[in-house]
């Protein structure tokens, strides 16, 4: 949440600022700002909305300045407005800084401040900090942050500018991501590495507690006690092209028709057919551990969270242990039991969640073992796990998740193979496993090739207020993320159930005007899920069935149905979720809704 970007260097700064910004938009889109040092002056230009509109008040007009900040916003404490938007300043506007994340304290901070004389112009818990650096700042920016943030109780990603002091810039971490970006005479500061690869290739990742003074030709690293920390620099593989839309309306359908490449990246050297097997080298130094676990609790928010229920799903069919999944947000603050024995599985696509973090934390702090599932390199999360894992699904940037979340569930399928195996699964049904994932991308593809038919469908619904979804064993998280990703991005209500539940409340809210989603394949539970269908009939509701190809049966029982590929019954929810993340798509666009920055979301969630 909140995208951060700073330069100091030999160019000029509000070019490069705008660019980073309009790459990190998926961050936070509610207002955007600069603030730009030039001949001992900082300007700042700041405006509500997305970088659109902060281009339109800049209207062409020149910011000189070889030093400077930006940031777009995700709305925490005031409205979006102009005043509240970022950067923010102190009392006589000599210091400026950017911000992501929560100030805990700030109101105390703010009354105690205030009694020594300064006043507030916002409504943010970030303006408190500007003051506060203020209070401290003694003719060394370093020290005065420093000192700042001794006090501060939250979660911070900062960077901090100050006129009396043109050849710096203050960075700081505590619980929100700020990566170093290591150039020739210039260096940057972000949150997020789309905004600086295409000047740089050199990262350095900055830990929490750890205080950053960057020049234009050297960058010094401290802790908030001033003990000089050493970092290397990492080189970033990343392409450019991944985080551009390549042609595509949207991010978000570029990454669903993505997604037969990204299931062959996850599972690239991974899978051992001879052997009937899977290889993760990631896990293998805590693998018996795992494998002999007593039990397994999986971490996870939003949409990692229904790929957790899923894992728990195979973990326990294959493999035979016990598995909690956990909302990573409730998970700490319950007192968890964690007994000797206990594995916990964080699950967060950006590797930053701050709840899954927290959780992760506590996990930690009680003695468990823990194991990463994310997909950027380097996070917080593969760095403070024990294990890890993962995705390779390439940059997301489309705020409602779909490549991640498949990707995250062909993981926990190598893994319960993996795990499988190594409990009693016998070579011959590891090896039938093994064919099965490799035939995944393919079947995908299939499914994406049927798109116009889903499209139509979506023209036909685009203006019903309500849809429930519903399915039984693994298609029950299916029905849940269907149904989430209508509600992110179209905003039409939506709540999945499993299908037997149905009867027992949400069936009063079926009639003619109500769409009914079945996930229906034809598995173990296909006659119970007949007889849900034939209840929703019976009450004059619409039946769309996700169904196995050439399933006459439910071709004649549904109003509408999306066929798909014949595969075992643990992979389905990677194919049955493809028509799901279409049709809320198609629907959403004939809605005239922005599906890449959905209303009031952003993509990596680093506040709690």
């Amino acid at each position: 949440m909140c995208g951060i970007i700073g330069y100091i260097g030999q160019k000029d700064a509000a070019p490069i600022l705008m660019s980073g910004l309009k790459r990190m938009e998926y961050r936070g889109y509610d207002s955007s700002g600069l603030a730009i040092l030039h001949n001992g002056v900082i300007q700042i230009k700041k405006e509500v909305g997305k970088i659109a509109e902060l281009e339109k008040l800049l209207n062409g007009q020149s910011l000189p300045g070889q030093l400077g900040l930006g940031h777009t916003r995700w709305a925490t404490h005031g409205i979006p407005s102009r005043t509240n938007a970022h950067p923010h300043i102190d009392t006589e506007g000599h210091i400026a800084l950017i911000h992501n994340g929560i100030i805990e304290n700030y109101s105390a901070l703010r009354q105690r401040l205030g009694a020594r004389g300064h006043k507030f112009r916002t409504e943010t818990d970030t303006e408190t900090l500007a003051h506060l650096i203020e209070d401290s700042y003694q003719g060394d920016l370093l020290e005065a942050v420093q000192l700042a943030l001794a006090q501060v109780k939250g979660t911070y990603g900062l960077a901090v500018i100050c006129d009396k002091e043109p050849d710096r810039i203050i960075a700081a971490r505590m619980g929100s991501p700020l990566v170093i970006g290591v150039g020739e005479g210039e260096n940057f500061v972000a949150s997020d590495l789309a905004a600086i690869i295409p000047y740089t290739r050199n990262a350095i990742y900055l830990d929490d507690g750890e205080v950053a003074l960057i020049k234009k030709d050297s960058v010094q690293h401290r802790t908030l006690t001033n003990r000089e920390v050493l970092k290397k620099i990492e080189s970033v593989t990343l392409d450019l092209e991944e985080i551009e839309k390549g042609g595509y309306d949207h991010f978000m359908l570029k990454e669903i028709m993505e997604q037969p490449r990204t299931l062959e990246d996850s599972m690239r050297g991974r899978l051992l057919e001879e052997e009937g097997t899977a290889k993760l080298g990631g896990v293998a130094d805590h693998l018996d551990k795992l494998a002999h676990a007593r039990r397994i609790i999986i971490i996870a928010c939003g949409t990692s969270w229904h790929a957790g229920l899923i894992g728990e799903h195979m973990i326990e069919e294959f493999a035979r242990i016990p598995v909690e999944v956990e909302y990573a947000s409730e998970f700490r603050y319950r007192d968890p039991i964690i007994e000797d024995g206990t594995f916990v599985i964080a699950i967060s696509q950006s590797g930053e969640t701050a709840d899954t973090l927290a959780g992760l934390k506590e996990a930690r702090r009680k003695g468990a073992t823990t194991l990463g599932i994310c997909n950027v390199v380097g996070s917080t999360i593969a760095r403070e796990t024990d294990a890890g894992i993962y995705l390779h699904a390439g940059p997301e940037i489309g705020v409602a998740s779909t490549k991640a979340f498949t990707s995250q569930v062909t993981v926990l399928a190598l893994l319960s193979i993996l795990l499988g195996r190594m409990k009693g699964i016998s070579s011959a049904q590891g090896r039938w496993m093994v064919r099965e994932m490799k035939k995944l991308p393919g079947l995908v593809a299939k499914i994406l090739e049927n798109h116009e038919k889903i499209m139509h469908l979506a023209q036909k619904f685009k203006d019903h207020r309500n849809f429930l979804y519903l399915g039984r064993g693994y298609n029950f998280s299916i029905a849940l993320e269907g149904a989430l990703k209508l509600k992110e991005i179209s905003y039409i209500h939506a709540e999945g159930y499993p299908a037997a539940e149905m009867k027992h409340g949400p069936i009063a809210l079926i009639d003619k005007d109500m769409p009914v989603v079945f996930i229906a394949t034809q598995d173990g539970t296909y006659e119970k899920v007949l007889s849900n269908i034939e209840e929703v009939k019976a009450r004059k509701g619409i039946v769309i069935a996700v169904c196995t190809e050439g399933d006459k049966e439910m071709g004649e029982r549904a109003d509408y149905t999306i066929e798909i590929p014949r595969t075992m019954n643990f992979l389905m929810p990677i194919l049955s979720v493809i028509p799901l993340q279409l049709l809320a798509y198609y629907i959403a666009v004939l809605r005239g809704c922005n599906v890449d920055q959905p209303r009031n979301l952003a993509k990596s969630v680093t506040v709690e």
